[in-house]
């Protein structure tokens, strides 16, 4: 599978009776299909993966199908329960998905070789990308089993520990070679973007690419003003309430002129003060780059 560049990761829409609503999130994900992203993931933490029933997971990863319409790949969230993740791994493969971005199971925990079992059902239904966060925490010889299992195909990092994933990373390339690909999956992952490259890891997905993607085009060709003057203060506006990591960027949705209806409990809505200042961010990233 062909990964590269931004990795865009659309939010999920819902109308004003509360459904999914798949007209805007067309338009949403052609928006920014125009700008070049890497690869599409839908129904993922982004899109309230956690929040969607396994219908309106299916018609999510549907629709991303359909419009993507095999210009870069698509994949999809799936997760939790072993029984969820699998209806979750069947409806994104009978949609057409190229694969799946597998999110730490829920609450129940056992020893490595039970989580190499769930990881080795799901990816038998489509390749999978291992979401490092949570409780999921793999050594480097974790990593390389994994990356031994058939379907699996890489891991997002959304952990942060410079250390550890440095030492994934050299442990999984020595046995592997390159065909198994990393990614940064940190919440505003351009702030680190400089040490990931460091570490060797190129791939990352990007929370503003939902809602500014001129902006992350400009970071990823070289406007690095932007972490001083638009992405750290994003990072503090994005910490100030827990769950921001979702709601500013349905918000910053709706500053771009699509109803992307609110996000779903346990989450919040950005308050009307937040999203104040995200708009007043968002103009003056876009005046860094005119």
């Amino acid at each position: 599978m062909n990964l590269s560049g931004i990795l865009f990761f659309p939010i999920t829409p819902f109308g004003a009776d509360g459904e999914l609503a798949e007209g805007v999130l067309a338009e949403h994900i052609g928006r920014g299909l125009a700008h070049r992203p890497g690869g599409v993931f839908v129904a993922c933490g982004t899109g309230e993966f956690s929040a969607l029933s396994e219908d309106e997971h299916r018609r999510a990863v549907t629709v991303a199908v359909e419009t993507v319409a095999g210009a870069v790949p698509v994949l999809a969230g799936a997760g939790g329960p072993l029984g969820s993740a699998l209806c979750q791994a069947r409806g994104a493969r009978e949609a057409g998905a190229d694969g799946l971005l597998l999110m730490p199971p829920y609450l129940a925990r056992g020893p490595h070789e039970g989580f190499v079992g769930y990881v080795r059902a799901i990816a038998a239904v489509l390749p999978v990308i291992i979401y490092m966060r949570g409780s999921v925490v793999l050594t480097p010889e974790q990593v390389v089993e994994l990356a031994g299992v058939p379907g699996v195909i890489g891991l997002k990092d959304g952990l942060g520990d410079i250390d550890l994933i440095q030492r994934i990373v050299l442990a999984v390339r020595r046995e592997h070679g390159d065909r198994f690909q990393f990614f940064n999956g940190l919440p505003t992952a351009e702030l680190t973007m400089g040490a990931y490259r460091g570490l060797g890891v190129e791939l990352y997905s990007s929370a503003a690419f939902a809602f500014a993607p001129d902006i992350a085009t400009a970071y990823l060709d070289g406007a690095h003003r932007l972490l001083t003057e638009f992405y750290e203060p994003l990072v503090r506006l994005r910490s100030k309430v827990p769950g921001y990591a979702v709601s500013l960027v349905k918000a910053g949705v709706r500053l771009s002129g699509l109803e992307p209806g609110p996000v779903r409990p346990p989450l919040v809505n950005a308050s009307p003060e937040h999203v104040a200042e995200l708009e007043a961010l968002i103009k003056h990233g876009r005046s860094l780059i005119s």
